[in-house]
């Protein structure tokens, strides 16, 4: 994937929901990634190797999300496969590429040889309609529904709709609803829809701020920052620095990444605009 993701339980629901909802397979909820770096001749790291259960089978799970062609991907899809057969020899290896590019597929799925025929899946997203996610009206095929194709419907009016429409859902928990805005904000980078994502967000002033993935990141890199300062000055100190350097560093990421108003941001978070322009210079 091209962002990197925050945290293993973002990274875990986008392997499952994956699995579950474009894959069809039935995998267990209970699984664990192993290293992601293979390597042999040269440095590779794979997007998603999962020892995982699939129809209760001990298996492994690799996937690769693509959003171009690639006329290497057969060649790099054997490498992989030989890596993780070596580790894991006695299991069935389940491979995938999942292609979300906007130009038509034309990558191969196979090699074969006089002493070689190598086959994996190719997901076309181009082949599936994002309706046939949104009509389950769930969060997690919600945010998936961004890989599929819109099939000409206004991208920004499709995410406008999934943004609000996961906002309806689950706004009773805000926890788990940024949950859901940062995989889609992270899904949004790789189908290169993120300036989209954000403008369906502008548009959606009723969302809170506390809600934005960027709220939750910035307070808790400001606490980390402020419980450093305030190491030598005591604890309860440096809790005071770190939730006034949260709020600064989380007005800094949502007037950065989302355009919003300086004062509004300042007024919402409640501290002053005039500290706020200062650190903006810096």
């Amino acid at each position: 994937m091209k962002k990197d993701i925050t945290s293993k339980e973002t990274i875990k629901a986008i392997t499952y929901d994956i699995a579950t909802y474009i894959l069809k397979l039935k995998m267990s909820k209970d699984f664990e990634f192993v290293d992601k770096e293979i390597q042999t001749i040269e440095k590779r790291e794979a997007d998603i190797v999962a020892l995982c259960k699939i129809d209760d089978i001990e298996s492994i799970l690799h996937i690769e999300i693509q959003n171009s062609n690639d006329n290497t991907m057969n060649t790099r899809m054997l490498r992989y496969y030989v890596d993780i057969k070596t580790r894991y020899s006695k299991m069935p290896i389940y491979q995938y590429v999942i292609y979300i590019g906007k130009p038509k597929l034309s990558m191969k799925n196979h090699i074969k040889d006089i002493q070689l025929d190598f086959k994996y899946n190719i997901i076309d997203m181009h082949k599936i309609d994002c309706e046939e996610f949104i009509k389950l009206d769930n969060p997690d095929a919600l945010v998936l529904s961004i890989l599929c194709d819109f099939k000409g419907k206004d991208e920004l009016d499709v995410l406008v709709f999934l943004t609000s429409r996961l906002d309806e859902l689950i706004k009773d928990d805000e926890h788990r609803l940024g949950k859901y805005m940062l995989i889609l904000e992270t899904l949004s980078e790789n189908r290169n829809l993120k300036e989209t994502l954000k403008e369906a967000e502008m548009l959606l002033r009723d969302i809170k701020f506390e809600n934005l993935p960027s709220y939750e990141i910035g307070m808790e890199r400001g606490m980390e920052r402020g419980m450093e300062r305030g190491m030598e000055r005591g604890i309860f100190q440096g809790r005071e620095d770190g939730i006034s350097q949260g709020k600064i560093d989380t007005a800094i990421m949502m007037i950065n990444d989302y355009n919003l108003p300086k004062k509004e941001v300042a007024d919402k978070l409640d501290i002053s605009l005039e500290l706020l322009l200062e650190h903006l210079k810096r």
